[in-house]
This record gives C-alpha cells, sequence and structure tokens, in this order.
C-alpha cells in the first residue's frame, strides 16, 4: 500500500496520527509533513483508518 498526502492542504487536525501514528508523521504544529508513504503490510489497516479519519480527506490510499 502506498499514500499520497495533499500536504500543502492539511489543516493540522493531526486525527491522521492520532490513528496511525507509527504511519504519519506531524511537525510541531500538527501538520502532515510526509507527501509519499510506503506503508508495512502489518501497518495497512492503521493507514487506511488514519486517512478516513482526516476531515479535509487529503490522504489518498493506493493498493498494490
Amino acid at each position: 500500500m502506498k499514500i499520497k498526502i495533499e500536504v500543502e492542504r492539511c489543516v493540522g487536525h493531526a486525527r491522521c496520527a492520532a490513528v496511525a501514528p507509527e504511519v504519519f508523521s506531524l511537525d510541531d504544529n500538527g501538520f502532515n509533513t510526509t507527501e509519499k508513504i510506503t506503508v508495512p503490510e502489518a501497518l495497512e489497516e492503521k493507514a487506511a483508518r488514519g486517512a478516513r479519519a482526516c476531515p479535509e480527506m487529503i490522504i489518498l490510499v493506493e493498493e498494490d
């Protein structure tokens, strides 16, 4: 699984990292800082839940 994040549209809710802190990296102000992530298989479900938790819907999941 790969994840793409439109970081320029992130408003800092930090819900993605609250659900999956092992997947999503935030800066000191709570903004997502990583545009692309290759998710390890063991974290795919958490990553998908973190993506769904984003109220701005800027986290796009691409299945392999």
